[in-house]
């Protein structure tokens, strides 16, 4: 596994391949915008039909990545459910999954604009919350202190190069905030060059692009 560390507010982080985030210090493992149970949402909305893995994909790819590094603690940073009622039309054997990855470990839900209130699930249910010098909310705050991290804008970059171009969702940061990818696996992205973004972050903004192996390159 090919990862990126780097240090926000005194506080070294690491960019993994999947779109998580590895805090050492805290032993945490933080992921943003599962959207379990979105192809279930859709159907049952009557949108478009996908096929029913997402949230199986989503689950296996963050069961791998607590295997390699037994996190004591997970965050899981907003739009976790991709509705009020995703949960319960989540497969028995994906509840199994995540009930058993659960288990044993302080796992912390941040609110978001998709799951607003708990759920029917373990775990404590957080507006924001603070480990050490780091701050982790669902949606980013224009004037935000030092040590902010958050989801919700589902970033992805493009890197050209000679061999033509690479777009990727991605980890954004500066040295006031960090920004993280969706993990959930039937997620969109919103372009790193969104106005709104840019608004954000300082003119040395990096962005990590996930995939097989992280890379880091200037966001602007």
């Amino acid at each position: 596994m090919t990862t990126t560390e780097f240090t926000l507010n005194r506080t070294v982080l690491t960019a993994l391949p999947s779109g998580a985030l590895w805090i050492a210090e805290f032993e945490l493992l933080c992921v943003s915008d599962l959207h379990l149970g979105k192809s279930e949402r859709m159907a049952r909305k009557g949108g478009l039909l996908v096929p029913p893995y997402d949230s199986r994909e989503t689950l296996h790819r963050m069961a791998e990545d607590m295997s390699h590094y037994a996190p004591k603690r997970v965050l899981c940073l907003g739009d976790n459910f991709d509705d009020q009622l995703a949960l319960a039309g989540l497969d028995v054997a994906d509840r199994d999954t995540l009930n058993l990855m659960m288990a044993g470990r302080r796992w912390i839900w941040i609110t978001g604009n998709h799951d607003p209130g708990p759920v029917d699930v373990g775990g404590t249910w957080l507006e924001s919350a603070q480990f050490g010098s780091l701050e982790f909310r669902h949606i980013a705050e224009p004037c935000a202190n030092p040590g902010e991290i958050s989801g919700h804008y589902h970033p992805k970059h493009r890197l050209q190069g000679a061999r033509g171009s690479v777009t990727r969702k991605a980890f954004l940061y500066d040295d006031t905030r960090l920004i993280l990818p969706a993990y959930g696996a039937y997620t969109g992205g919103l372009w790193s060059s969104d106005a709104h973004l840019r608004s954000l972050f300082g003119p040395q903004a990096i962005a990590i692009l996930t995939g097989k192996k992280t890379m880091a390159c200037p966001m602007n």
